[in-house]
């Protein structure tokens, strides 16, 4: 069913569709906001209020009242993202959130086109299909997979294969042709080369200075915002306007998400004109090696995106919501004597900058219209918010020596030290420095811009390079790689099969796996005070990991640094560590800061410009014949962009169809009835909402899924005991028949058998500290499985740990509280059951780690088994045993949980495990 606008008439696809547009078109909102003045004083339209303690009514300026809170003499604004809510069943969690609308902000002109609008005007005035210039849709698909997976000598030779030719019958014939048409399609802002003369200070024998010239190419940075902002597909992510958030009604409890939660853009704003929108430019740069095993051919890509484009989308890599931008010049410099080249480098890459960003200066300062996503037109104002790029780099581009901080005025010697500095003055460093390339950047303080970096400074940083070297000083190679042998499987860990001192090459993801068992198999082996400062570090690297901010953690995470810094002085006792002066361990010192002016650090992270570098530098030098290859890089990449920006369009052009579709079959008088009370409480609700979509709905309803078939049906009750170790199958299900299904005359035996599952899957909603998608959970239950024949490999056995609710609570996956630890055994329907081994209700935690602690519950000499629903499970856990000062060397991570008693309940196995256990 259709809806339309009963002001204008216009068509949408949902009653959200008309929501939106009448939020946005003026006329429409005029008219709307006159009607609800009219219904007002008939008294037809009820006041809106919600389901807590302060109520907050529908008015076009809603506030409360100074009296009772006389800081509070703001103007507040109200969505609630979900309404709490509670019934026998499920629980919902009340996840409102309040918002403070940065006022005057991003004001719309007039209605635009978007670039898909005009390219599709463009198709019909020349009677062109969809797929031009492509003569249909199996050819357009053809091309697409030619441009994207095959070279161009490959693309030729499939091109004259006889049963291309004979049979497929494209309209291009070879890879020349082919390439034509490709070049007709639309694509991004153009590449251009500028020469850059170097001047160096070497003489050749004629006692000339020698000079060098090279190739600058680079892409004018304001057509590609215009580009971003204006993509149709990132309509529903964008956002115009900055707005604070506030999980409480006083607004003593902020929320930081995304940027335009965050206090630079609020505080930009205000400097700006009023209605002038904000396009925060957000750059990344790395120097990447483009051949492999020979050669020393490098590339220096500068990527941009802006911060209207929701961080999510910014992560994802198929929406290409950072495009590249550039390719910075990596000469060896070869006219430069040895001693002076670095500083000629520097000099080099900051007048190259200054090339590449030059159109932002105009428009930083005068703004720029631009059509956006919504098709509306606004004046942009691009400023320089932020800039990823790792330590080297950044003090690079702030201009200071590896041995400073590139932020603040700490000295070089006190690094170590937990001090609050001042920040550099950006100001009084353009005075003293002969022209970097930010010094005309209007609205731009580079050295607040720096982000953190989790990759360089926390995981490989702190973590790897610090803390775990320190252990393993205190510990010893051997016990530390016996530790990592013998820790418990668990869906999604890696298992450290031969300890960790032997690898000699680290990836980023084999840190964050380190720090998920690190604090359990390090109790015990360590000095206590050891272990507090290990906790500290990871704590702090938790925190610091969020994707969602509020004062509470960001106070966490100020105490987690000053937990370590209290104790960290153990290192000195025990001659692991001289000083702390050490760079990156300062770094972390600015993480609040950060956090705070630009949003949680999940939206500025190294290792999305390390993942473009595959895409953007080194598949396109691959492309190229390796001469001159840069020219080759540009057009290679001119080429796939115009293929995706084509798909891009066309799966527009589906969503467009398909509303358009429903709309004809509509019934307006039916939509126009359809306007009632309730449709414009929504919309005068929408209509004061902040600037941005909201999340999904956060309920705790949870969904345990199991395979369409057994894994093994008609199990024997002997088997489930062999190979399961459910040897009190009978005994627990007897017990459960008896308790929940008493009227029941059979009784289970020996001789029964039972379909047996692999495994239960149970999907939650997603929690917005950790991420916006559903989590998906997977607890095992599987037997031992033997080698096969030949070189087939066996498996050990996987039954998973898990938390239960043990009746005292209703559902809720975001607390401990009710829950107790048990081990599946066995999953198998009757209905959908568990067969699970319980172990104690959580004593105090570990002092030093943090950790709670259980033990196997047993039950007259025996293990304490019993049989509940499948739906009683509510997450998986992962246990750590407790190893002692010295580990049994016959444990491996097969049996531990059969040898060990006592264990952790290991925490910081996920972020979601982190946040239940240490955020109250």
């Amino acid at each position: 069913m259709s809806h339309s606008c009963r002001f204008c008439g216009k068509m949408f696809p949902s009653k959200g569709s008309v929501k939106k547009h009448i939020s946005i078109r003026p006329e429409c909102k005029e008219k709307w906001e006159s009607m609800v003045e009219d219904t007002d004083s008939k008294g037809g339209l009820p006041d809106l209020s919600f389901n807590h303690s302060s109520l907050l009514h529908r008015s076009h300026s809603t506030s409360f009242d100074p009296h009772d809170n006389p800081a509070a003499l703001k103007t507040w604004q109200v969505t609630a993202e979900d309404v709490a809510d509670e019934d026998e069943d499920n629980v919902i969690v009340d996840n409102r959130r309040y918002f403070e609308q940065c006022p005057d902000a991003s004001w719309t002109l007039r209605e635009g086109q978007t670039k898909f609008e005009k390219y599709q005007q463009d198709q019909e005035d020349e009677g062109e299909d969809e797929w031009a210039p492509f003569c249909d849709k199996e050819e357009w698909e053809l091309a697409e997979w030619l441009i994207r997976s095959l070279g161009q000598t490959c693309t030729d030779e499939f091109l004259k294969l006889p049963i291309t030719q004979n049979r497929t019958q494209p309209s291009f014939h070879n890879n020349r042709s082919f390439l034509q048409k490709v070049d007709k399609l639309p694509h991004g802002p153009a590449w251009s080369c500028k020469k850059v003369s170097i001047q160096g200070n070497q003489t050749n024998e004629n006692g000339r200075l020698l000079h060098e010239d090279v190739e600058l190419w680079t892409r004018d940075p304001v057509e590609c915002i215009r580009d971003l902002i204006g993509n149709p597909l990132f309509k529903e992510h964008m956002v115009y306007a900055p707005a604070r958030a506030y999980k409480d009604h006083e607004g003593l409890h902020c929320v930081i998400n995304d940027m335009w939660t965050a206090d630079w853009w609020c505080d930009k704003q205000i400097q700006l004109p009023k209605g002038a929108t904000i396009a925060p430019v957000i750059l990344a740069s790395d120097k990447t090696c483009l051949s492999q095993f020979r050669g020393d051919k490098s590339a220096w890509p500068v990527y941009l995106s802006i911060g209207n484009i929701a961080k999510e989308k910014r992560r994802e890599m198929s929406a290409r919501a950072t495009v590249l931008i550039g390719y910075l010049l990596a000469g060896k410099l070869d006219c430069f004597t040895s001693d002076s080249r670095s500083l000629a480098s520097y000099r080099l890459f900051h007048h190259c900058m200054s090339l590449l960003l030059q159109p932002l200066i105009a428009t930083g300062q005068d703004g720029v219209e631009m059509v956006c996503a919504d098709s509306m037109v606004h004046r942009i104002y691009p400023i320089l918010a932020a800039y990823v790029a790792d330590f080297p780099e950044q003090c690079l581009v702030a201009c200071c020596k590896e041995n400073r901080c590139q932020k603040c005025l700490v000295a070089a010697d006190e690094r170590g030290d937990p001090l609050s500095s001042p920040m550099w003055d950006p100001q009084l460093i353009k005075e003293i420095l002969e022209n970097p390339f930010w010094a005309n950047l209007s609205h731009t303080d580079i050295f607040l811009a720096f982000t953190p970096d989790l990759l360089y400074q926390l995981h490989k940083g702190v973590f790897k390079d610090h803390l775990v070297k320190w252990c393993l000083e205190i510990v010893g190679e051997a016990e530390m790689d016996a530790r990592f042998k013998a820790i418990p499987d668990y869906p999604g860990l890696q298992h450290f099969k031969k300890g960790i001192s032997a690898v000699k090459q680290w990836t980023g993801m084999e840190h964050k796996q380190m720090q998920r068992v690190f604090i359990g198999l390090l109790a015990g082996a360590v000095p206590s005070q050891v272990l507090v400062v290990a906790r500290a570090i990871l704590d702090f690297s938790y925190f610091a990991q969020l994707q969602t901010h509020t004062s509470d953690t960001l106070k966490y995470l100020e105490d987690a640094l000053a937990v370590f810094h209290t104790n960290k002085d153990i290192l000195h006792e025990l001659d692991v560590r001289e000083h702390f002066n050490i760079p990156k361990l300062h770094q972390l010192s600015h993480y609040v800061q950060s956090i705070s002016l630009y949003g949680t650090t999940d939206g500025f992270n190294t290792e999305l410009p390390e993942r473009l570098h595959i895409d953007f530098a080194k598949e396109a030098y691959r492309a190229s014949n390796k001469r001159d290859y840069e020219e080759q890089m540009a057009l290679w990449l001119q080429r796939q962009e115009a293929v995706f920006l084509h798909s891009s369009y066309l799966k527009w052009l589906s969503v467009q169809s398909q509303s358009a579709t429903i709309a004809g079959h509509a019934d307006h008088d039916d939509n126009i009835d359809s306007g009632s009370d309730s449709e414009m409480k929504d919309l005068q609700f929408e209509s004061h909402a902040a600037p941005a979509k909201a999340p999904p709905v956060i309920g705790q309803c949870v969904l345990h899924v199991l395979a369409k078939a057994p894994a093994h049906p008609r199990t024997s009750v002997q088997q489930l005991i062999t190979a399961h170790g459910a040897v009190s199958f009978l005994p627990a299900l007897k017990l459960f028949l008896h308790k929940h299904m008493p009227q029941n005359c059979i009784v289970p035996g020996p001789q029964d058998c039972f379909d047996v599952f692999r495994q239960v899957v149970i999907v939650a909603p997603p929690d917005p500290r950790v991420g916006e998608s559903p989590q998906r959970w997977h607890i095992r239950a599987t037997p031992k499985v033997p080698p096969g024949p030949g070189r087939k490999p066996g498996s050990p056995a996987k039954f998973d740990m898990a938390l239960i609710n043990n009746g005292a609570r209703t559902t809720n996956i975001q607390t401990l509280d009710g829950t107790q630890v048990a081990q599946v055994r066995v999953i198998f329907t009757l209905p959908p059951l568990a067969y699970i081994e319980w172990f104690t209700p959580f004593r105090e935690p570990d002092p030093f780690s943090g950790l709670l602690q259980v033990s196997r519950s047993t039950r007259r000499l025996h293990r304490n088994a019993a049989v509940i629903h499948v739906d009683k499970i509510l997450r998986p856990c992962h246990l750590i045993p407790r190893m002692g000062q010295s580990i049994n060397f016959g444990w491996t991570s097969a049996n531990a949980y059969e040898l060990a008693t006592d264990f952790y309940l290991n925490t910081f196995i996920d972020l979601d495990s982190f946040c239940i256990s240490a955020i109250t």
